[in-house]
């Protein structure tokens, strides 16, 4: 058969969680393919709300298989805190579900101080780093030093630990104080509960499950205007968050990939510095921080809230090749009195209507068109029809402009406050 790929379309936090979870019932497979524990997916159901970091969002739905792949960076104490508290809430044996990929690479308790380090040498300059050693760690697997899962099964792996952090020795000289090696000592015992995991080539599982018909969904983190090549350079994360970045976190080539599922919000958000042209910094702003209850799940910082971004939109789609969209958190811009959307840009003394490779706050505004606002009462939808006309409007706008159809709307946080449009 073929894998679908669902994805971020803007700066990340679009509500990846919640849709992996409402779609993975169509699924014999959620693997994650890129990120580490920078991520937060949401999901609430049966009044329990719980946030993932590195664990795939289908681990909810009976019955389904779900795989950490290559390209994911993961961090062995968060890993098993995420699994505890899972295991706690949900009585839930992950042990049975959930496969890791030998090829993945190890958050090393070296690659959260030279993270934490590095942001602070920056100064004003900070990227927002979320502090997590991720960075670092995809710093590592390029210097072609870094540490993988599947080393964890070999009986010399402190031997090969100790080699990764004396190429950083000189860097960390005076850094290394009791805390340090207090997650030291929590990272190898977080080591020795990784074994009970399957421990697998999951490039070989993801493609004899291809072969033999099962249904797989990749789910990726953070968002395309994060990416490493393609987002708002420097102000990014550390992994292909692409369509591409699946075939190469996954091991599967591009022609097994039939669906891309891009998710977005009906408005904009972004955490940490970074250019951000449709930016709000009035009570319009604040009102949709608020509304949305923006925050982020995995650092608690305030999101900066703005208009949605077409021109940033159909870039993310063009380069993810979208087929299907997903419109998150409409519900947050009701009651309104009037909803803007940028159309295009004032960029360096022109107009354009594309979204360039360099954003500097001074050179570039946008350019919006104004809807008529719509009530809450829209929110009680269970099907397109019953959204207020003004709602629908805004919903049609969006797929003219950008080429694809907009296929689900979420009206809240839970399962059942979704609207799947044929």
């Amino acid at each position: 058969m073929s894998v679908d790929v669902l994805l971020g379309l803007q700066w990340g936090d679009e509500g990846k969680g919640k849709i992996v979870d409402y779609l993975a019932p169509k699924y014999d497979f959620i693997a994650r393919f890129q990120g580490g524990p920078n991520a937060g997916h949401t999901l609430e159901f049966d009044g329990i709300k719980h946030v993932l970091h590195q664990i795939p969002s289908g681990i909810f739905r009976d019955n389904k298989h779900n795989i950490i792949g290559n390209g994911v960076v993961l961090d062995p104490v968060i890993f098993i805190d995420e699994i505890i508290q899972i295991e706690k809430k949900f009585n839930i044996d992950l042990t049975k579900i959930l496969s890791i990929s030998t090829r993945a690479q190890l958050i090393s308790p070296v690659h959260r101080l030279l993270d934490k380090i590095l942001e602070k040498n920056k100064g004003d300059s900070k990227i927002g780093s979320t502090l997590k050693g991720i960075g670092p760690t995809y710093q590592d697997k390029i210097g072609r030093h870094g540490l993988r899962v599947g080393e964890v099964l070999s009986k010399n792996f402190n031997d090969k630990y100790a080699k990764q952090k004396s190429y950083h020795d000189n860097f960390l000289d005076g850094h290394y104080d009791q805390p340090f090696f207090d997650e030291e000592k929590k990272f190898f015992e977080s080591i020795k509960k990784i074994k009970k995991f399957k421990i697998v080539d999951t490039e070989y599982l993801m493609n004899k499950n291809i072969n033999r018909g099962k249904n797989i969904l990749a789910e990726g983190a953070q968002g395309t205007l994060l990416d490493i090549d393609f987002g708002s350079y420097p102000f990014v994360t550390s992994s292909n968050t692409t369509t591409a970045g699946a075939c190469i976190g996954l091991g599967i080539s591009p022609n097994k990939i039939l669906n891309v599922f891009g998710i977005f919000k009906a408005y904009c958000t972004r955490v940490g510095a970074g250019p951000f042209p449709t930016e709000l910094f009035d009570d319009v702003g604040k009102k949709i921080a608020s509304n949305g209850n923006e925050f982020g799940s995995t650092t608690g910082r305030a999101r900066r809230c703005g208009w949605l971004d077409i021109p940033a939109l159909k870039y993310s789609i063009m380069l993810n090749g979208v087929t299907e969209l997903y419109m998150m958190k409409a519900d947050v811009l009701s009651d309104f009195n009037e909803i803007k959307v940028c159309i295009g840009y004032n960029y360096n003394g022109e107009k354009i209507d594309y979204f360039p490779s360099s954003i500097e706050s001074e050179n570039i505004s946008p350019i919006y068109k104004t809807f008529q606002g719509w009530t809450s009462k829209s929110n009680k939808a269970k099907k397109f029809e019953d959204l207020e006309k003004n709602f629908q409007s805004y919903v049609r706008f969006i797929e003219d402009q950008v080429g694809v159809k907009i296929n689900l709307i979420s009206l809240g946080p839970v399962r059942e406050q979704t609207i799947y449009i044929n």
